[in-house]
């Protein structure tokens, strides 16, 4: 098998995990799309330096955070600061949470989303995430911490603009209801 074969065959089952970690990191399909196809042509050009075959998804997923990193960083967005709300198990997510979830995760900075989705969707050790992103665990863990406060704080926002009234009738015939 030729090392062109080989990448690939390397490729076509790596692509839909290293879209899915590219989604999370930048929110959008179409651009994931693009990341992952960044990504995977810059570790075609290395496929032949590449020693151990087992690593090649490690090198990959790492070649797409630098990647997305490198592009948020020509294109820096600013920043919405929300209150916090403690932390309670879900109820019954719907495609509604999932939406307010994946746009409490847009507001995030390009390195906080990096190292949420490395800790928490790739579900990488804190020393491999601070590998992967060439930083110290302390870093990680300090970033995965301020990100997780962001985005408590972003859903919590996003929940209170998006209450709905109960069942039956407006608030304020729900207020009647109490008084009456």
């Amino acid at each position: 098998m030729t090392p062109a074969d080989e990448f690939v065959e390397f490729a076509e089952a790596a692509a839909p995990r290293l879209r899915r970690t590219a989604f999370l990191l930048c929110g959008d399909w179409h651009t994931a799309e693009d990341l992952t196809q960044s990504a995977l042509a810059k570790v075609f050009v290395s496929w032949r330096r590449i020693r151990r075959r087992d690593a090649a998804h490690a090198y990959a997923t790492r070649t797409l955070v630098n990647t997305y990193l490198a592009d948020r960083r020509l294109r820096r967005v600013e920043e919405v600061l929300t209150a916090s709300v403690p932390d309670r198990p879900a109820e019954n997510a719907g495609p509604e949470d999932r939406l307010l979830a994946l746009s409490a995760l847009a507001a995030l900075p390009a390195r906080a989303r990096a190292v949420v989705a490395l800790r928490y969707w790739e579900d990488l050790s804190v020393d491999q995430a601070a590998q992967v992103l060439g930083c110290t665990p302390g870093n990680v863990k300090s970033q995965s911490a301020r990100a997780l406060d962001k985005l408590r704080a972003g859903l919590a926002a996003a929940e209170a603009e998006t209450r709905i009234a109960p069942a039956g009738g407006s608030p304020r015939d729900s207020k009647a209801a109490q008084d009456g």
